[in-house]
């Protein structure tokens, strides 16, 4: 998988708090347990569809990563940072098997 970052993503990446790098948003989708979801939301419709999902990094940092595949090209990052509760929620619902973050939010393991 090539990952696609631009120079002004890794920008917004760096500003985020806490910061985000390259090599975490890796480690996401290495650790990913559950599925890609669609953002189905009009104002992020894109061709190929803009998905998403909540992973953690190897040190446990849970992120949203963002992005667009674009077959035969790589996977293009739109954003990755620090997930609220409304997307852990919508997550936990939809794309991962039941209950995993809520466990490791009440047994922090």
């Amino acid at each position: 998988m090539k990952l696609l970052v631009s120079p002004k993503i890794v920008r917004k990446l760096a500003g985020k708090i806490p910061p985000v790098t390259e090599g975490e948003i890796l480690q996401c989708f290495s650790n990913r347990q559950g599925a890609f979801l669609e953002d189905t939301r009009e104002d992020h419709q894109s061709n190929p569809p803009t998905q998403w999902f909540i992973a953690e990094t190897d040190y446990g940092v849970r992120l949203k990563v963002v992005f667009v595949f674009y077959p035969g090209k790589g996977v293009a990052i739109r954003t990755a940072y620090s997930p609220n509760e409304a997307e852990i929620r919508i997550y936990e619902k939809y794309g991962q098997s039941e209950g995993y973050y809520e466990q490791k939010r009440e047994t922090g393991y």
